[in-house]
């Protein structure tokens, strides 16, 4: 096992990752909890389609933040494979394809809520378009739960290099790991057991608070010396 040295190198790519992490939790959970959870109700199409219409700039808005966080999502799995490959290079390398592939499915399915867009925007034709919407809306939800199963590995295999690295505190590494277990277990309830996924909705303040500890220890990392 080899230990990290820190190096001012190291620490440049730390703060940037730091940086790039913040930008993916605001922008993540500002689309998810405060621009477009307040329109969707899964279980009310019409009035679903009606909020969405009577505020299209925050839907849109929503939109634009996923892609800001997937982009930056491919910049960070580039940054933290740079700063871990010298503790386990095979591992760091399959940690940053498994958040790569999280990226591209989490980017891609954000055409579901495009397309649930155009139906209510150009849909006045079709039969039934505000359940059609709805069906698109609850297809990125699962498309994100999909992504979700890649995060949680890539999450699992990042608490192991965080704890083998010698310069992170162990208790990231051990948070890192347990995000990936929640990870896993809510996008496996919302596949598998889809009646009782909203009883784990509150393990998901595990992640958040994991990953921003370890965002703000990046973005706190100084080299020795």
């Amino acid at each position: 096992m080899t230990i990290l040295s820190l190096t001012p190198d190291l620490a440049r790519r730390a703060q940037r990752a730091g940086l790039l992490y913040l930008v993916i939790i605001i922008t993540g959970l500002g689309a998810e909890l405060a621009l477009r959870g307040p329109l969707i109700d899964l279980g009310n199409a019409e009035g679903t389609a009606a909020a969405i219409l009577a505020a299209p700039g925050q839907f849109r808005l929503a939109i634009a933040a996923d892609l800001v966080m997937a982009l930056s999502d491919a910049g960070l799995a580039i940054l933290l494979y740079l700063i871990f490959r010298a503790v386990a290079p095979a591992l760091a390398l399959s940690a940053m394809v498994f958040r790569l592939i999280q990226t591209v499915l989490i980017a891609a399915n954000l055409l579901a809520l495009q397309a649930a867009w155009l139906l209510l925007a150009r849909g006045d034709g079709l039969a039934d378009a505000s359940g059609l919407a709805l069906m698109f809306l609850d297809l990125h939800g699962h498309g994100y739960d999909l992504g979700l199963v890649f995060f949680g590995v890539n999450s699992l295999m990042m608490g192991v290099l965080v704890w083998r690295s010698g310069v992170f505190a162990r208790v990231f590494g051990a948070g890192l790991g347990l995000a990936g277990l929640v990870y896993l277990t809510g996008s496996g309830l919302r596949f598998l057991a889809p009646e009782i996924a909203p009883l784990f909705a509150p393990a998901y303040g595990v992640p958040v608070l994991a990953e921003t500890a370890f965002c703000l220890r990046l973005l706190l990392q100084r080299a020795s010396g």
